[in-house]
């Protein structure tokens, strides 16, 4: 378990790619599951354990997932959360070059089942779909993308990039033609900022990329 941030109000902790982040119909493994878990046996509890997760991760995409572990702290962070009080930052490798290193993209977006649609103009039940990015470096017809979020829409980012020519690699559903061991994709929480809801302080946590993180030239160090 890869901790990133912890007390007795909130935990931050590292999602491998490959697990849903919360239980579903068709996944009784979870990564929610996996630190309450944790929590368990760390604590030496036997009983049950409030966890609960404030956002969602895909289960191909790897990353920083902020719990709240009372109920006070579940409420207070779902309205800084509302209140776009809190930042997040991805990284991905997309296929292709950008044509300019850094922009935004406003789209119109939909839920389908099981994926999102993104078109130019208003389509019906479309929301608003926005994004900024800058191209951080660029290998062998590859950019590795930083992605800031503004809206938080179901496959946001994997559809943004796709709709505009540049899908996530290892994204067969978005139309990438590469693949990646796990049914992971090149998409990770790479930064999460958020007001802790008890002592107000902004927390900044920061999750490595994985080692299966395909791009072989860049450093973290380097970049950021």
């Amino acid at each position: 378990m890869e901790i990133l941030f912890a007390d007795n109000h909130v935990i931050a902790a590292s999602k491998p790619a490959g697990i849903p982040t919360q239980p579903s119909d068709g996944h009784k493994d979870s990564f929610e599951g996996r630190v309450k878990q944790w929590l368990r046996e760390k604590d030496g509890k036997t009983g049950n354990v409030f966890l609960h997760a404030l956002h969602r991760l895909d289960t191909p995409v790897s990353g920083a997932v902020l719990f709240a572990k009372t109920d006070k702290a579940l409420s207070r962070l779902n309205a800084s959360m509302r209140d776009k009080k809190h930042k997040k930052i991805y990284l991905a490798v997309v296929e292709g070059v950008f044509k300019n290193t850094k922009g935004t993209l406003s789209h119109h977006h939909s839920h389908m089942r099981f994926m999102a649609r993104i078109t130019d103009k208003p389509h019906e039940g479309s929301k608003e779909a926005v994004l900024s990015y800058e191209v951080k470096a660029v290998d062998g017809g590859r950019s590795l993308v930083e992605v800031t979020l503004d809206t938080g829409r179901y496959h946001q980012i994997r559809a943004q990039l796709a709709h505009i020519g540049h899908p996530i690699f290892g994204d067969e559903k978005y139309g990438s033609r590469n693949r990646m061991d796990n049914g992971a994709i090149a998409l990770h929480h790479y930064r999460m900022a958020f007001v802790h809801p008890v002592s107000k302080e902004f927390i900044t946590v920061t999750a490595p990329l994985p080692d299966a993180f395909p791009f072989s030239r860049f450093s973290e160090q380097d970049t950021f």
